[in-house]
């Protein structure tokens, strides 16, 4: 099991009451698990993916320890700014699109 943290940014009171009920909240919109495993992490992005998609606003980063992933940082993002994360030689970088509106 691994440390998981959440941070929210500009969502509704469903997602802070869930990721209370689950979660550490140790600063506003700012969860933590001490031991979170992989089953339960799972089902808590599951239900921040569904209900971000019925209500898309504001972003969601959930991280935790993996040592299979780049740099042994799971990365999972929801929201705008849109971000892909991109791994450059064993290194995380977020890629962002231009602005096109200028």
């Amino acid at each position: 099991m691994a440390l998981a943290v959440v941070v929210t940014r500009d969502v509704t009171d469903r997602f802070r009451g869930f990721l209370s009920s689950v979660m550490l909240e140790i600063a506003p919109a700012v969860y933590v698990s001490p031991e979170l495993n992989a089953g339960v992490r799972t089902r808590v992005w599951n239900v921040l993916s569904k209900w971000h998609a019925e209500e898309p606003r504001g972003s969601i980063v959930m991280i935790w320890r993996d040592p299979k992933e780049t740099g042994e940082l799971g990365i999972r993002t929801l929201g705008t700014p849109a971000t892909k994360l991109v791994d450059i030689d064993g290194l995380w970088l977020a890629a962002k699109s231009a602005a096109t509106d200028l």
